[in-house]
Parts: structure tokens; sequence; C-alpha cells
């Protein structure tokens, strides 16, 4: 009886050793683990630093006096008060918020929705010539808009649609369509086949498929790429300073805010004054940066699905 004891415990005690010998052998070592975790992460502390201490700087000099921004970059503002942000609302940073707005309003939605209709069909409907449409898709994410500029400029002329609305919400969807279709085509492609069965079973059409049981499903994704597709169309400045300008003196400015950044310094001429100038820059920067913290789970969420599936 005592031997079998002996005998168990031996055998168990080897099993132990060989199991942390194996584990040992097999996984890397504890330090090169750590020094890993230390290096990305202080790589990451000091990406963060070299971004929120721009914009914190950028915030604070719209509290500052000229004499202040010179003087001291670092200093904080002597007097809180809103005097910068009403000098530069009034001198047109509202009519080009404005303008924003209007344009993002529709052009944002109609992006999703057609890139997304695109994409469902690109990706759960096979047919002759499907590859060569989504391959002219993802060609045109490649293609440079600068290399577009002057035969986009005189078709829009044509159109009769400079210096308008229209003429901009259409040329911000048709550019960012490639990259709508490239994102949501991987997520409507590896959605459920037997979801999409069970809606025809019951006699769904197609349309009622699409938009009720397959596009809600594509949710994280359709965040994820109309949260890029905000920030890149809020951020434009080479479209709306080609597509909207005044063609005669009777036309109506609608600039954009990146236009109207430029404007307000132009504006100013040989008079200095900065806390204008970081105003504007803030009230530009305020929405995009409230739109990214409030949805940065879904952001995550999207882009982590898009690499798994």
């Amino acid at each position: 009886m005592t031997t079998v004891t002996k005998t168990a415990g031996t055998t168990e005690a080897e099993r132990s050793g060989a199991g942390r010998r194996v584990k040992r052998d097999g996984g890397s070592p504890p330090s090169e683990g750590v020094a890993l975790n230390v290096f990305s992460h202080g790589f990451l502390a000091v990406w963060a630093v070299l971004i929120v201490l721009p914009l914190g700087w950028l915030m604070l000099g719209s509290f500052k006096t000229d004499s202040q921004i010179g003087g001291s970059a670092l200093s904080w503002p002597s007097n809180w008060h809103l005097d910068a942000f009403s000098r530069a609302w009034d001198k047109g940073i509202g009519d080009y918020f404005a303008n924003t707005m209007i344009v993002m309003v529709f052009s944002v939605p109609l992006t999703m929705l057609l890139g997304s209709m695109a994409a469902y069909v690109l990706a759960r409907y096979p047919f002759r010539g499907n590859r060569v449409i989504y391959y002219f898709f993802v060609s045109g994410a490649m293609f440079p808009v600068f290399l577009a500029l002057v035969p986009l400029f005189f078709m829009v002329k044509r159109l009769d649609m400079l210096n308008t609305y229209q003429g901009l919400i259409m040329v911000y969807v048709a550019y960012s369509m490639p990259f709508t279709v490239f994102f949501m085509y991987s997520f409507f492609r590896t959605l459920p086949t037997a979801v999409h069965e069970a809606a025809v079973i019951d006699g769904a059409s197609d349309t009622r498929i699409f938009f009720q049981v397959m596009l809600p499903m594509a949710k994280p994704g359709l965040i994820s790429v109309g949260i890029f597709n905000v920030l890149g169309q809020w951020n434009q400045y080479i479209l709306p300073s080609v597509l909207m300008q005044p063609q005669s003196g009777s036309d109506p400015e609608r600039y954009m805010l990146t236009q109207g950044l430029i404007q307000l310094q132009y504006q100013m001429g040989y008079e200095t004054d900065l806390p204008v100038l970081f105003a504007g820059v803030t009230i530009a920067m305020i929405p995009m940066l409230v739109v990214y913290l409030s949805f940065q789970r879904q952001i995550q969420a999207g882009l982590t699905s898009a690499t798994l599936k």
C-alpha cells in the first residue's frame, strides 16, 4: 500500500515537473513580455502626449490675449472669457459652420445608404462582372483626388452646380463611396447565410431583407465607416476650395468651415488676432472630438469585427 502511494506521488510530481518544463520551453521568457509591454505602453503614452498637448495649447490660446500667447506658450490665461469665440463667430465662422452642417446632413446619410446597398449586392449576389465592379470601387479609393480636380470642376460647371450645396453633396458622396463599399463588403460577406435563407423562405422581398434583416446585423460596420466619413468630409479642404467659389459678385459665399478658417486668417491682414484664429479652430475641432469620444467603443468594435472577419 505504501509502495503504491509513493509511486503515485512520484508519478504526479514527474507529471507536474514535465508540464512546467514544457510550458517553460514552449512559451517566451517573462522578461520579453514585460519589455514588450513597457515599450508599447510607453510608445502609446508618448503618442497621446503629442496629440493632447497641441490640442490643449490651442484651446487655452482661445482664452488668452496676443501678448499672453507671444509671452509664454504654456501659461494659463489670466482671464477666462469668451470674447475670442464671439468675435470669431461674428467674423463668419457661424455661417461657415452652418454651411458645413447643411452639406453633411445630406452627404453622410446618402454615402452610407448608397455605399451599403452597393456593398450588399456585391457581397451577397453573384453575377457576371461582380468582381470587376468591386475592383472598380476599390481602385477608386487609390485614385488621388488631385488628378480629378480639373475634369471634376468642368463637369460640375456643366451641370450648373458650382457654388451650390447639391453640387458639393454629389461630389462628397462619389468621393466617399469607394472606401464605404470596400469597408462594408467584408461585413456583408460574412453575415450568416442561414438568416438570409430563412427570410427568403418567409417570403420577404430583397428590399425588406436588406433593410430589416441584413443592415441591422452590420450595425458595427455602419457606425465605424460612418464616423470615418464624417471625419473625412468635415475636414475636406481641396474639394470645397475648387467647387465652392462664387462665380460672380452677386453669388453668396458658401464656404465650408475649412475654407472659413483660411478666410479668417486672410481677414486679419497685417493685424494679429491669434485668439480669434485659435477660437475658430477650436469651434471646428470640438464637434469631431465629441463625435469620436461618443462613439469610440462602437468604432473599436467595428474595426475589431472587420479584422476578425
